[in-house]
Parts: C-alpha cells; structure tokens; sequence
C-alpha cells in the first residue's frame, strides 16, 4: 500500500502518470484515514504552504483535506510536494475562519497557500462576520 508521501513523491517528479497518482490517492482514501479534531490542533497542507488550527470540532470522526490531500501534524517533517488537485484549488487566506455548512466545524488559516479546505469531501468556505445590532 502506498503512502501519501510516495503519491506525491511520484507525482511531484513526472515518473506516475495521473491515472497512475489518482489511483494511489483512491487506494490512501480507502485506508481509514479520519481523525476525531480538537480544538486547538495545528496542520499543514501535504501539497501547498497552508496552515490551519482547529477552533471548533465536531464529535464524530472526520477526513480533513487540504488541496485534496489528507492534511498533515505540524510536526510532521514531510515538506510540500506534488500538485494541487484543480477541484481543490480554492486557495486559503490568513486569519480567515472556515466552515461548513453544519456549522460544526472551524478552521482558522495561520498562513496561506494554494490549496483549498474540505472536510469529509464537502468544500470549506469563509465564515462570514456577524452582523451588528442595529443602534436606532
């Protein structure tokens, strides 16, 4: 079984063709690669320079992406190789909040990249300010 890292390794240098990098993404999406969140944990992306800290986590297990790869520990020495998947070419922008649209999950984007956030296969988008009372 190949790892998320050799898929992009491949990728990354020209030597797999893209039915051949599809087919190793299909095979790391089948291993169960969800995680419950908690708030206050950091990622980064496995393919671009984003960023993102858990503020609001939801109680059920989670896959979350970033690009269209599963996102990495901030920890984790991998460095951001291969491409970004064009359907999950969003981009995300410093200090921005990124939802769902249950609500029950809240990324906060830390730095910025190219690629774009998902959750469990559902797009993110930015969290909109709340209005203001009125002052009549």
């Amino acid at each position: 079984m190949p790892k998320a890292r050799d898929a992009r390794r491949l990728h990354g240098t020209g030597q797999a063709e893209r039915g051949e990098y599809e087919n190793d993404i299909r095979e790391l999406e089948e291993r169960d690669e969800m995680a419950v969140l908690k708030a206050g944990t950091r990622f980064k992306s496995a393919v671009c320079a984003s960023q993102i800290m858990v503020v609001k986590a939801p109680a059920r297990d989670v896959k979350l992406t970033c690009g269209g790869l599963p996102v990495l520990e901030l920890a984790a020495t991998d460095a951001p190789a291969g491409s970004i998947d064009p359907a999950h070419k969003q981009g995300t922008q410093m200090g921005k909040r990124y939802t769902n649209a249950a609500d029950d999950v809240e990324l906060l984007c830390t730095k910025p990249g190219e690629g774009g956030l998902a959750v469990d296969g559902e797009v993110l988008v930015v969290k909109g300010a709340k209005p203001l009372p009125s002052s009549d």
